[in-house]
């Protein structure tokens, strides 16, 4: 009897077993690289074109079309929520407002595929693609796309108030709003390296300036030189619009350039400093360590970061008969 039930239960183990393998491949394929091979062959060529024509039009644009993509998938998994207007639109939440932008852009570029494949490609997908072509057209890695998502019928404006990592904040608060997405300490460090390209306002910085924490004196973990320019840049009576390069002395390029400037005191956002500063916890241990190792390999960094932007792109996303192929990226059909 004993012997007959262990063979039974270790046949259902194995089913089980088998089962989960399953599921996980299942999970696995509802997203892939050639998604779109037979219903949109072109899709990567128009997307690139338009992408190419926006930065060559605005260097800067390419940071804000990787910025939207982040800012998109952290909020309701990866469903282009970010582009939908509205009352409860995210483009009002505080992240985002007078702050993200292209969406013009992607409007554009969901007119040039429609224009050959009618109801086919979701804008959330569009947005992947432009993220990456953007990385790829400043000088930075690539990688296959996995495409397949569709577009969410929902907005969620208080979910882009309260996820989405701030510039005010440590390296402890971020990581745990990466943990809460299934994003690891690699990902904050690696995706934080996006800033190698593209602008802030004051606004977003200016509070290590003068009176930092309290302190009545600037943030001691800036370089003090660079605290006299940006003070000259943002004075306390300015209206915090001005902008400055994220990645001093490499405005549009994407390398490493980002993280040797966090080794010498020159991270412009609090955030992004903290990442090198802050040892007083364990994460803080764990991204200083990161940002030396990008410091001195920009192969690391791109490998890194172009797994985190994989794992990123699979923040939740609709597949299947969930949510729907949208027609105009900003409103539901």
């Amino acid at each position: 009897m004993r012997s007959w039930n262990s063979s039974i239960s270790g046949r259902g183990l194995l089913v089980v077993v088998v089962l989960l393998m399953h599921l996980g491949v299942a999970v696995k394929s509802q997203l892939s690289s050639d998604f779109y091979n037979s219903t949109c062959p072109n899709l990567l060529k128009i997307v690139r074109k338009q992408v190419n024509t926006a930065i060559m039009n605005e260097i800067r644009m390419a940071a804000s079309l990787l910025r939207l993509h982040f800012h998109d998938c952290f909020v309701n998994g990866c469903d282009a929520s970010v582009l939908l207007d509205g009352s409860d639109s995210e483009k009002l939440a505080v992240p985002n407002l007078n702050s993200a932008r292209g969406f013009d852009v992607i409007d554009t570029i969901k007119s040039a595929v429609e224009s050959e494949c009618p109801g086919v490609v979701s804008c959330a997908d569009i947005l992947a693609i432009a993220a990456r072509d953007s990385v790829l057209l400043s000088g930075g890695p690539s990688w296959k796309v996995l495409l397949g998502r569709r577009d969410g019928l929902v907005a969620n404006q208080t979910g882009a108030n309260n996820g989405l990592p701030s510039p005010f904040e440590s390296v402890d608060e971020i990581a745990a709003k990466f943990a809460a997405v299934g994003l690891n300490l690699t990902d904050v460090v690696s995706l934080s390296g996006g800033h190698t390209i593209g602008l802030a306002r004051c606004a977003t910085f200016s509070t290590r300036l003068f009176n930092f924490s309290g302190t009545g004196a600037p943030d001691t973990t800036m370089n003090t030189d660079m605290v006299t320019d940006l003070q000259n840049l943002c004075p306390q009576s300015g209206d915090g619009n001005k902008t400055t390069a994220l990645d001093r002395n490499s405005t549009d390029l994407f390398d490493n350039h980002y993280f040797k400037n966090l080794l010498n005191a020159k991270g412009l956002l609090f955030s992004d400093q903290n990442l090198f500063s802050n040892t007083s916890s364990q994460a803080g241990s764990t991204t200083k360590a990161l940002v030396e190792s990008y410091s001195n390999s920009s192969k690391l960094f791109f490998q890194d970061f172009v797994n985190s932007m994989i794992k990123m792109g699979n923040i939740s996303p609709l597949t299947g008969t969930n949510g729907q192929i949208r027609n105009n990226c900003s409103v539901v059909n």
